[in-house]
């Protein structure tokens, strides 16, 4: 009867993980609110910039297992996460996963280097 319930909870506490760390099918309606226009006038030409909040993807996408403030929740802190890891480093677990974060959950090369830049600045 223990075993039982172990693996029933086992069983569950895995499917929130997975189902807190996915991202939804309206990727493409959330690219929209991730990237804001930046005009910037040059001497000759104007030039339009995009500019992505990689704040705002980690809240949408990533905050649900490391927390609103990095502090970590089922995923690990990220608060010094720059101190131990590249931005390279960083852009590779994102893109493959690790331990268990789940591959893809941002699929998108712009938002993924983004983020990674933005956490490994965090020392």
């Amino acid at each position: 009867m223990k075993l039982k319930n172990l693996l029933l909870a086992a069983g569950l506490g895995a499917t929130l993980v997975l189902g807190a760390c996915g991202s939804d099918d309206s990727s493409s309606d959330t690219s929209s609110d991730t990237t804001k226009e930046e005009s910037t006038m040059n001497d000759d030409s104007s030039k339009t910039e995009t500019a992505v909040d990689a704040e705002k993807i980690f809240a949408n996408n990533c905050a649900s297992c490391h927390g609103n403030n990095l502090e970590g929740n089922v995923g690990p802190n990220l608060t010094k996460v720059g101190a131990k890891l590249s931005s390279e480093e960083i852009q590779e677990i994102i893109k493959n996963g690790k331990g268990q974060m789940p591959a893809g959950i941002l699929k998108d090369d712009k938002e993924i280097v983004a983020v990674a830049d933005w956490l490994a600045e965090k020392k």
